[in-house]
């Protein structure tokens, strides 16, 4: 009798046991089932029935036959890019382009361009590349590349036309000032290694740092230039002019770090989207490696994104002075994810803020000194008769000392000045700013 009832016993814990299994499967399956039902209820299925039928008609019935693969991506691409101008789908060819675009490595022929008029204006040919031994020289307007004529074209899609394998050949025509008609130039692409940083001294004491582009190795790009000028200068530097005019961005970190270098406290951009993560406040933590020398930035209308940021930044810190004209005014920032093809997508996720809390979305950053592109002319009229060039003029017993800020520059830097007016500009906004500190303290 015992037995009987354990057996019993035995066979209803299991089937209790096998109950409570069945009850928990039931359970999980009702969970996902509900969380199914929960995602189909947001879908729009009404709009997505109406797009398989637009599938299915071009599919079927357009002129040529088209692949599946081309018409989703097309379908994708649709619906991003009438999003905001800054958001993309790229395919995986076009996301191994913005990998090379981010490191600064990539198969091309040295130019540094801007685009003026819709056309291709050269900045600078980068030494040692075929555009640097091609005889392009800075100014120089580029209209076709290969006979496709590059006018219209974003910037982005036209400098594609200058990328490609190493090895391969690309023609330029290029419209020089003073030159009646085109000039061909034929040159054989390269491994190109951009260096988003360079500088120079201007003058002792007065620096020189310009920033193409923030890639991912910007930052410690500009700390080990600043050690070099100072090392140059076998000094602290006494000012600094930042050039980011026809700088288009980059890397959102890049610009924190740049502006890390020169400020010691403080706010250096914030930002805000629909979720928690996209909301951060980027602060300084210095050391600032000038030590409050003064700084001017130039901009220019070319300067967006990330270089907004460097100069909003530094201008909402009272660190510099920012000369020059309007930036662009992009005042987004785009995230990049990965997708499982080997593509990636680019999508506008947050909005930055200057320290102030300002948006400059569509404004652009705002000189505080505004001045325009130019080119400086010395003028050749005669010069005044002096009290020196009369006969038996009297000789001076205690002439005064040297004038502060006056400084010596080489015959190349004053050749760059005379070509670069906002330089210019610069440069004599920097010494005066010294000159007028070096009154106060005296």
């Amino acid at each position: 009798m015992k037995r009987r009832l354990t057996r019993y016993a035995l066979i209803l814990l299991t089937g209790m046991f096998l109950g409570a299994g069945l009850t928990l499967e039931r359970a999980v399956q009702a969970q996902r089932e509900a969380q199914d039902n929960a995602a189909l209820s947001r879908l729009p299925l009404k709009q997505l029935r109406t797009f398989a039928q637009v599938f299915n008609i071009v599919k079927t019935e357009y002129v040529s036959k088209e692949s599946n693969g081309k018409l989703i991506d097309n379908a994708i691409r649709g619906m991003v890019n009438n999003l905001d101008p800054h958001s993309q789908y790229l395919d995986p060819r076009q996301y191994r382009h913005l990998q090379v675009d981010t490191t600064g490595r990539f198969g091309g022929v040295g130019l540094e361009l801007s685009e003026y008029k819709g056309f291709l204006r050269v900045v600078t040919p980068i030494s040692g590349t075929p555009g640097g031994k091609s005889g392009i020289r800075p100014g120089d307007l580029i209209v076709r590349v290969n006979g496709t004529f590059v006018q219209g074209l974003s910037l982005h899609r036209a400098v594609r036309l200058l990328r490609g394998r190493p090895g391969t050949m690309v023609t330029l025509a290029v419209l020089r000032k003073g030159v009646t008609h085109p000039l061909i130039f034929h040159l054989r692409r390269q491994i190109i290694k951009i260096h988003s940083v360079t500088s120079r001294l201007l003058a002792p004491g007065y620096g020189y740092l310009r920033i193409s582009e923030f890639q991912s190795h910007t930052g410690r790009a500009v700390t080990r230039a600043l050690a070099h000028l100072q090392a140059v200068n076998h000094a602290p530097l006494k000012g600094l002019i930042l050039d980011l005019r026809d700088n288009p961005g980059g890397v959102l970190n890049a610009a924190v770090a740049v502006c890390d270098d020169f400020l010691s406290h403080g706010v250096i951009v914030s930002t805000h989207g629909r979720v928690a993560s996209s909301d951060i406040v980027f602060r300084a933590h210095g050391p600032d490696r000038l030590n409050g020398a003064p700084m001017v930035v130039l901009v220019n209308g070319g300067s967006a994104s990330a270089a907004e940021i460097v100069a909003g930044a530094l201008q909402d810190n009272h660190r510099a002075i920012i000369m020059g004209t309007k930036t662009f005014g992009k005042g987004s920032v785009q995230t990049i994810m990965p997708m499982g093809n080997g593509g990636a997508l680019r999508l506008t996720t947050a909005r930055y803020f200057t320290p102030n809390g300002h948006s400059i979305q569509n404004i652009g950053i705002v000189p505080n000194v505004v001045v325009h592109e130019g080119r400086f002319l010395p003028s050749h009229h005669t010069p005044f008769l002096r009290e020196v060039n009369l006969p038996h003029h009297l000789k001076n017993p205690s002439p005064p000392p040297t004038p502060a800020g006056m400084v010596k520059v080489s015959p190349k830097v004053q050749a760059l000045l005379n070509r670069d007016y906002q330089l210019r500009q610069a440069f004599d906004l920097l010494r005066g700013i010294r000159v007028f500190e070096r009154m106060k303290a005296s």
